[in-house]
């Protein structure tokens, strides 16, 4: 009888608030004007005091690697052999020879790159999805499906974020499109309301990399898919980024209450969603609507009513959506995501 009226008595007080209140955090998810993080991978590379490092020297020397240019490690650092690897490239191609890697050596890398067939057996179907179109990330199998609702229109390959900087898992909406960024951008630009982060859909010119975990956290397709997919989508499109919720597992390490946000808010709002309690989207934002759902599950129970996310909460939460066998300790996201095949490899 207790459980009756406290459960009556929240549902009066959240009757009470205006349902354009409950959806603030998503209707105020807005470009964050900070930098892509994919902005860190389109510069120029050259020999330098002291040597230049990061994931783009690696996605570099890989590819030489794969052309017959280079035979050191892929370590990231833009050393004197991935210079001369670069010399040797430029030759062959007829540029001039500077060991420096601009814009036009990136795109003569990825020339001859031939991109694979189709995921989804070709079929007749018409010109341009039809009706409810949203798209599906699939960070497991590293492809990305536009739909028709729940029925898939065209599947595409991507690549995604590595296990240092892994996408954003969770349901998004695009909030602003672009053309021909450039570089590391590729030919378009599709921005995503992640409230931690400014992340996207977009091109490449490193087509060598579609197929794995290996980018900013953004997604990135081949030139040509992009330009496809933007045609279809429009400003406010959904876009849901799906993981293994095993992924997430060690992500939140705080207690999570209303006004927060980050990728441990998905995740509980994942685990809300799978046990029964909807928290409307899974959008990284601890609203009124995802403490009202936390509210409800804590009162079925038996749990403290809070409104809040603590360990004993989160761990009820995981037990109950049988995330973890019994004996079993959890995997932390990064540990889950190392066993996926990585470009440095």
């Amino acid at each position: 009888m207790r459980k009756i009226v406290l459960t009556a008595f929240i549902l009066i007080i959240f009757c009470l608030i205006p349902f354009e209140t409950l959806l603030a955090s998503d209707n105020n998810q807005a470009s964050n004007n900070k930098p892509c993080p994919c902005a860190l991978y389109n510069r120029e590379l050259s020999e330098t005091t002291p040597q230049m490092e990061g994931e783009d020297v690696v996605e570099l020397q890989y590819r030489l690697k794969q052309l017959g240019f280079y035979h050191g490690s892929c370590n990231g650092i833009y050393d004197k052999n991935t210079a001369n690897a670069v010399r040797s490239f430029q030759k062959s191609r007829k540029q001039p020879v500077t060991g420096i890697v601009d814009q036009s050596t990136w795109a003569a890398l990825g020339e001859g790159f031939e991109r694979p067939a189709n995921a989804l057996p070709e079929k007749p179907q018409p010109e341009k999805p039809q009706g409810n179109v949203n798209i599906l990330v699939d960070l497991e199998k590293l492809t990305l499906t536009v739909r028709e609702g729940e029925r898939p229109f065209k599947e595409y390959p991507i690549a995604a974020g590595k296990p240092s900087t892994p996408s954003p898992i969770g349901e998004w909406k695009i909030i602003e499109k672009d053309y021909d960024w450039g570089g590391a951008f590729g030919a378009r630009w599709m921005g995503l309301n992640v409230p931690w982060g400014n992340y996207g859909i977009h091109g490449t010119n490193r087509p060598w990399s579609i197929g794995n975990p290996v980018s900013a956290g953004c997604i990135r397709m081949f030139n040509e898919d992009v330009v496809e997919v933007f045609e279809w989508v429009n400003v406010g499109t959904r876009v849901k980024i799906h993981a293994p919720l095993i992924w997430l597992a060690g992500s939140c390490g705080r207690t999570l209450k209303k006004g927060l946000c980050g990728q441990d808010v998905v995740y509980v709002q994942l685990l809300l969603k799978e046990a029964g309690f909807n928290p409307y989207y899974c959008d990284g934002w601890y609203g009124s609507l995802t403490e009202f759902a936390v509210r409800s599950y804590q009162l079925h129970t038996g749990l403290p009513v809070t409104g809040e996310v603590d360990e004993k909460t989160r761990l009820h939460l995981e037990e109950m959506a049988g995330l973890f066998e019994q004996d079993t300790p959890p995997v932390s996201a990064e540990r889950s995501r190392l066993s996926h095949i990585s470009l440095h490899q």
